[in-house]
């Protein structure tokens, strides 16, 4: 949710399990008191929320503070998600997630769990080398620190990429949780805008696969074949993937709505049971 997103979670609040996490947004054109004010949100309901630090976005040490003092006051500095965030050139000292980590300054103000970034289908601006060397830096760092660590990655419409990078976290001897990025349902159109913004794989097969056809683009797309497909994979041993299932999870991207998305987790689940 974004900070701007606290009626809405009033409205699906009913919908959602407590004591779920729900990431708050760090968007250039929301200020402190909003991001403050919608962890706040999130905690009085009975979840559990995950303020992002958009380190890029971050005009000195001081500001980090007050953020990280201010979400202290309110019971929400236990999970955050450290990310370089959007803008090209730093507003200040931290040039990225792994500089704010390195500060000490989290455990400092109550920090207990970094959620950290990870790229199934790469970065459109980063080339593979170097997101694999900021995982394992990160990775390393918050394990010297004595944090939990949990990967978060951007979503994505195709389980064999997803699959395949999940493989190469353990290969690599990374054993936190991942939670694989996941759409909620949401209009095709909107769904596709996303997939281009952020550089994610979004070709006529990719998309059947997931469940929708580029030539409609006027109804909507929920994740039902991608959780499906990505659960019957990690759980078959003739995958070779059965011994890296421990410790993935979803993370849900609501860009059609908290409720619709968690109506939809509620509905999915029921049917699984």
């Amino acid at each position: 949710m974004t900070g701007k997103d606290v009626p809405g979670l009033e409205e699906a609040g009913h919908a959602i399990p407590l004591g779920t996490k729900i990431n708050v947004t760090f968007l250039g054109n929301e200020d402190l008191d909003m991001r403050v004010a919608a962890a706040k949100a999130v905690k009085d309901a009975g979840f559990v929320p995950v303020p992002h630090i958009s380190a890029r976005r971050l005009q000195s040490q001081a500001q980090l503070e007050e953020f990280l003092g201010r979400l202290q006051e309110v019971g929400a500095t236990e999970h955050v998600f450290s990310v370089g965030g959007d803008p090209t050139t730093p507003e200040g000292p931290y040039d990225s997630s792994l500089a704010v980590i390195q500060t000490g300054l989290l455990q400092k103000y109550g920090v207990r769990e970094v959620s950290i970034a990870g790229y199934p289908e790469g970065h459109p601006d980063i080339k593979e080398d170097v997101l694999w060397r900021h995982l394992e830096d990160k990775s390393a760092s918050l394990k010297e620190q004595g944090l939990d660590a949990v990967i978060l990655t951007q979503f994505a419409f195709d389980t064999d990429p997803v699959l395949a990078w999940i493989k190469n976290v353990r290969d690599r001897g990374i054993d936190s949780q991942i939670r694989i990025g996941t759409p909620g349902p949401a209009g095709i159109k909107r769904l596709l805008g996303f997939a281009r913004r952020f550089g994610i794989g979004a070709n006529a097969m990719i998309v059947k696969k997931y469940g929708f056809s580029l030539t409609n683009l006027m109804g909507t797309a929920g994740p039902d074949r991608f959780v499906t497909d990505l659960s019957t994979l990690l759980a078959d041993p003739s995958t070779g993937s059965g011994t890296i299932a421990g410790g993935v999870k979803l993370h849900f991207y609501t860009f059609g709505g908290l409720l619709a998305t968690s109506e939809w987790a509620r509905e999915f689940s029921a049917a699984q049971s």
